[in-house]
C-alpha cells in the first residue's frame, strides 16, 4: 500500500508540471533589418513594439544599418544565423541587398519587404505607399502652386533605392505636361538632412545668382535641409516640399502648419500591421503578398486638423505604454511569487525524484535512458574534434560520441548528400537550392528529408560542415584565421569567429594558444 500511494504522488506531480507546460504558446523570433536609423523608422520601430504588446509569443531582434549596404548585409545574415523565424527588412537599396534576403527566403524564412523594393521576387509579402504615386502627386501641386511657371530645385533620395528612383520618376512624368517649370538640378541626397544642406550650400556657391522659386525635397529632412542653405546665403525666397508627413514636434505635419515647409506628403510607418501580418504568416493564417499602404498631401489647407489627430493618437499611444508599464510591473511580481512556488514544489519533485532513483536502484530496475537526437547527417554534431596538443583535454571536442549515430546516417541518401556538400565547403555562393538541384530536389524536399532525420535545416548542416572543417586547418596548417574563413566559404572572417565560438565555445585563436 505505502509503494503505491508513493508512485501515485510521483505520478501527480509529474502530470501537474506536464500540464503547466503543455499550455504554452508557441514562441517566434522576428528579425526586423532596418535600412537605416531616423526618426521615420524609429515611429515604425515604436509601432511595431506597440503591435508587439498584443503578441506576447513574439520576440522583437531589430538592427539598422546606417545607410550601408555591407553593413546591412552582415546584420542580415547575422538574424538568419542566429535563428529567426521571419525577417522584416527595408533593403537599403534595390540590388545590393538583394543576395542577403534570397539566402534567408531560400533558408526556408518568411520574408516580409517593407517599403522598399529589390529587384529580386523572392519574398513572402511586400508592403509599402506608391512612391511613383507621391512623386506625380507632389509634381501636380507644385505645378499648380507656381501657376505653371517657375523654376524647381530636386533634392533627390539615396542612389539606388526604389522610393528615390519612383518619387523621381513620378515627379518627371508629371511636369512634363508643365513646360513652364523648369527643374533646373537635381541634387543627389541621402534622405539626411545634413546631406541636403552640403549639397545645396555647394551648389549656391556655385550658382549664387540663380534664382530658384521652390525646392522639391525627396523627403522632409533633405527640405529643411536644404532651407538652411538657403537661409545662410541670405536667401529666402524659395518655398520648399518634401514627402513623409511625419506628427511629433519635428514632424512633416507640424512644419506644413508652422509654414516651414510649404507641403510635405504622409508616407505612412504602419509597424503594427506589419507585426500583424508577419504573425498572420508565421501562424498559417490567408494575407495578402501585395498590400499598398493608404497616403496623402499634408498642405496648410488640411495640416492643422491632421495636426490635431496626430497629437491625440500620440497621446492615446503614450497612455498605452504607461499602462502597458503598469502591467509589466505587476506581471513582474505575479512572476516572483509564482517563482517562488515553482521553487518550492521543484524540491518536493526533486526529493521525490532521488528517493525513486534511489529505490530502483536498490531494486536493480533502473531503466533509465538518454535519447540524442540526430543533429547531423554524418555526425558533424556529435563528432566533436580532439583539442590541439597544446589545450585542455576537458574543454576541446571529443569524438566519443560517435559510434552511436552511424547507423542512423546510413543510407545511399545521405552519403550522397554528405559527398555533395563537402565537396564544394570552399564555395561561399553555395546555396539550398544549389543543393537540392545536385540531389536531383526540390528545394522544399531536400529541407523536409533533411529536416525529418536531423532536426537542422540544410543551411545549418552546411556551416556545422564548414565550422568542423575550418577546426581542422586550424589545427593541421599555418593558415590564417582569415585564410581558414574563406577557405571553408565563410564570406567575412568576423562571421566565422562568432560561428566558430558558438558551435565549440572557444575563439579561433584559442585551438592554437591552448587557451581552450
Amino acid at each position: 500500500m505505502g509503494r503505491k500511494l508513493f508512485f501515485f504522488i510521483l505520478l501527480a506531480a509529474w502530470m501537474w508540471m506536464c500540464t503547466g507546460c503543455s499550455n504554452k504558446e508557441k514562441h517566434y523570433v522576428i528579425g526586423v533589418s532596418q535600412c537605416s536609423d531616423d526618426i521615420w523608422r524609429e515611429k515604425q520601430n515604436a509601432e511595431l513594439r506597440m503591435g508587439n504588446y498584443f503578441h506576447n509569443n513574439v520576440e522583437l531582434r531589430f538592427a539598422a544599418a546606417d545607410d550601408s549596404d555591407k553593413r546591412q548585409i552582415e546584420q542580415i545574415d547575422s538574424l538568419v544565423a542566429c535563428g529567426i523565424d521571419l525577417l522584416i527588412v527595408a533593403p537599403n537599396q534595390v540590388a545590393t541587398i538583394s543576395p542577403a534576403i534570397d539566402r534567408a527566403y531560400d533558408s526556408g524564412i518568411p520574408v516580409i519587404v517593407f517599403e522598399r523594393k529589390t529587384n529580386s521576387r523572392k519574398y513572402t509579402a511586400f508592403m509599402s505607399a506608391d512612391n511613383y504615386a507621391m512623386g506625380r502627386q507632389m509634381g501636380e501641386y507644385i505645378a499648380k502652386r507656381l501657376n505653371g511657371s517657375g523654376r524647381v530645385l530636386e533634392v533627390a533620395g539615396l542612389k539606388g533605392s526604389s522610393p528615390a528612383i519612383e518619387r523621381h520618376k513620378g515627379f518627371e512624368d508629371v511636369l512634363k505636361q508643365y513646360p513652364g517649370v523648369t527643374v533646373i538640378a537635381t541634387l543627389q541626397g541621402d534622405w539626411t538632412e545634413d546631406t541636403g544642406y552640403d549639397i545645396v550650400k555647394k551648389w549656391k556657391e556655385e550658382n549664387p545668382d540663380v534664382t530658384v522659386d521652390l525646392v522639391f525635397g525627396m523627403n522632409d529632412r533633405s527640405a529643411i535641409g536644404a532651407r538652411r542653405a538657403f537661409l545662410e546665403a541670405g536667401d529666402s525666397r524659395p518655398l520648399y516640399c518634401g514627402i513623409d508627413g511625419l506628427p511629433g514636434e519635428n514632424g512633416g505635419i507640424r512644419l506644413v502648419n508652422d509654414s516651414v515647409l510649404d507641403a510635405s506628403f504622409i508616407y505612412p510607418t504602419n509597424g503594427d500591421l506589419v507585426l500583424q501580418l508577419a504573425v498572420d504568416i508565421l501562424e498559417g493564417r490567408p494575407y495578402k503578398k501585395e498590400t499598398l499602404m493608404t497616403s496623402a498631401m499634408v498642405t496648410h489647407d488640411n495640416a492643422r486638423v491632421l495636426l490635431m489627430q496626430t497629437e491625440e493618437t500620440m497621446r492615446q499611444e503614450e497612455n498605452l505604454d504607461r499602462l502597458h508599464e503598469m502591467a509589466n510591473a505587476y506581471l513582474k511580481k505575479l512572476d516572483t511569487q509564482r517563482a517562488l512556488t515553482w521553487t518550492a514544489f521543484g524540491g518536493f519533485v526533486l526529493l521525490i525524484a532521488v528517493m525513486v532513483l534511489f529505490y530502483l536502484y536498490k531494486l536493480g530496475k533502473s531503466t533509465l535512458r538518454r535519447e540524442r537526437m540526430v543533429n547531423s547527417l554524418w555526425e558533424l554534431k556529435s563528432e566533436e574534434l580532439p583539442a590541439p596538443e597544446s589545450a585542455g583535454a576537458d574543454n576541446a571536442p571529443t569524438s566519443e560520441s560517435a559510434s552511436g549515430q552511424s547507423g542512423a546516417v546510413s543510407s545511399v541518401f545521405f552519403t550522397r548528400f554528405k559527398d555533395v556538400v563537402e565537396a564544394r565547403l570552399e564555395d561561399s555562393e553555395l546555396s539550398v537550392e544549389d543543393l537540392a538541384s545536385e540531389m536531383n530536389l526540390s528545394r522544399v524536399q531536400l529541407y523536409r528529408k533533411v529536416k525529418a532525420v536531423t532536426g537542422a535545416s540544410p543551411v545549418e548542416i552546411l556551416r556545422t560542415a564548414r565550422l568542423k572543417r575550418g577546426y581542422q586547418l586550424l589545427l593541421t596548417t599555418d593558415l590564417s584565421i582569415s585564410e581558414v574563413a574563406y577557405k571553408v566559404g565563410f564570406t567575412a572572417p568576423g562571421y566565422f569567429t562568432k560561428c566558430f565560438k558558438e558551435e565549440y565555445g572557444i575563439l579561433p585563436g584559442d585551438v592554437r594558444t591552448g587557451n581552450c
